[in-house]
């Protein structure tokens, strides 16, 4: 009896040791963030760079590819809630979810809302893509220092987008201000 309450013992604990490492925290962990004003939300996950070229042309070393389709974040696609209705790059665009997409470029990217949600990646983009809602481009901005962590950063006015060596801002005003 003895050696079975001791191999019940030894069974759960590691159970629970198995489990406990399991819960660690994920390599690009999910992020919510809103505007100041709070008519903006963009869920996304957070890749880092980790000493990785990240945008780079067709041939290259690097993780995004310049002209592809790019779920602009890690996991998930990146969702964004919009409370009210709102003028996306000078494009109309109801209050609502949209899944965000970008097509990464060295000059300008492409910002993309789509009303298909819950994608995983931008693998099925090409299937979905008839769901675009708004599709706009932007100038691209260096930045002096690379910028570690995928961070998308809602203001009132606007959605900027900053990783690695790369910037954009994207105009968003609430409909009819």
């Amino acid at each position: 009896m003895k050696n079975l309450i001791a191999a019940f013992t030894l069974f759960v604990t590691v159970v629970s040791f198995a489990q406990a490492q399991d819960k660690k925290a994920p390599a690009s962990p999910k992020v919510t963030v809103e505007s100041p004003d709070k008519n903006i939300q963009v869920v996304y996950g957070q890749p880092s760079k980790k000493g990785r070229v990240i945008f780079g042309p067709e041939g290259s070393a690097s993780l995004e590819k310049y002209g592809k389709v790019w779920r602009t974040g890690a996991n998930n696609a990146t969702e964004v809630t919009f409370k009210n209705d709102v003028m996306f790059g000078g494009k109309m665009v109801k209050a609502g979810t949209y899944t965000l997409y970008t097509i990464p470029g060295e000059k300008e990217w492409s910002v993309i809302l789509n009303s298909t949600l819950g994608q995983w990646g931008a693998f099925d983009y090409d299937k979905i893509k008839g769901a675009d809602v708004a599709m706009i481009k932007v100038p691209v901005s260096a930045t002096k220092t690379p910028i570690e962590k995928l961070t998308i950063t809602p203001a009132n006015n606007s959605i900027a987008i900053a990783w690695d060596n790369m910037t954009i801002s994207v105009p968003v005003m609430k409909h009819g201000s």
